[in-house]
């Protein structure tokens, strides 16, 4: 063997009288840590996210020694896929400007929502996902899932968000040119909430990226990964992966790699602070 290796033979009992290095040691511990985070995002970290998370809890390691690791032992999180936009925006109702204008970095929660329609395979037909994000903590704070995109499921989404969050007047609603929004029944409740609406620029979708952004998350760490057999089973998925997942669990990049809750009571806490 040390003739086809071409290496000397006091070379390799050097090599065997060594055994494992501090290095290897230490990578396989790592190893460990790993695969326990990665299993316990159902396989939707990568690299970067792995990496925050073993940093929060204290285990030193840096992203390129997590990312060697990841790759020498095949731990690849989910990839993802495109998917079609769901707009319908061939109607003749009034649309309004857009007062948005892709201001995303938003300071304070409760001052700027998107919304935004997606839908979803199963055996039994489609299910459509409307969902209202807060760009500030990029936490989604009213959802809702239907068999059609009937007006009554944005309105539905609308419903729960203002319930849960209760915004001051002038929050600035965005969506798409989609009918749902633009229906009078849906502006009518913006503007009763002291609402102002903002709709996007036709065929630009840029202009409602954090909600493409929402729905490509979505899709490659659930829809993609599953097959559902009735929309009760895909809704009941959709909400653990919202408000379990999403919501309180899943590390933002856009947050400083924290989630939307923890983000939020961060803020909270700061105004809290600065007011005492």
């Amino acid at each position: 063997m040390c003739r086809v290796m071409e290496v000397s033979s006091g070379g390799f009992y050097d090599w065997a009288r060594r055994g494992e290095s501090d290095r290897d040691k230490q990578n396989r511990v790592l190893q460990v840590h790993i695969k326990s985070e990665f299993k316990a995002s159902y396989g939707r970290y990568g690299s970067p996210r792995i990496y925050h998370k073993l940093r929060q809890k204290g285990v030193a390691c840096s992203e390129n020694r997590v990312a060697r690791v990841m790759r020498k032992n095949g731990i690849r999180a989910v990839q993802a896929r495109k998917f079609r936009s769901t707009t319908d925006s061939d109607h003749t109702q009034p649309v309004a400007a857009n007062v948005l204008d892709r201001e995303f970095a938003v300071e304070n929660a409760n001052t700027a929502w998107c919304g935004d329609i997606t839908y979803i395979w199963t055996t039994h037909g489609w299910l459509y996902l409307a969902i209202i994000m807060d760009l500030c903590t990029r936490r989604i704070v009213g959802w809702s899932a239907r068999t059609t995109m009937h007006r009554s499921l944005v309105l539905d989404a609308l419903g729960a968000a203002l319930k849960d969050r209760r915004p001051p007047t002038g929050l600035v609603h965005h969506s798409d040119r989609g009918s749902q929004y633009a229906s009078h029944e849906y502006r009518a409740e913006l503007e009763a909430a002291g609402i102002t609406c903002s709709m996007s620029r036709k065929g630009n979708c840029w202009d409602n990226a954090p909600a493409e952004s929402f729905f490509a998350t979505l899709k490659q760490e659930l829809v993609y990964q599953r097959a559902f057999e009735t929309p009760s089973e895909a809704r009941h998925a959709l909400f653990e992966f919202i408000e379990v997942w999403y919501n309180r669990q899943r590390l933002h990049s856009s947050l400083g790699y924290m989630t939307p809750v923890d983000y939020e009571a961060m803020l909270q806490q700061q105004s809290t602070n600065q007011a005492a």
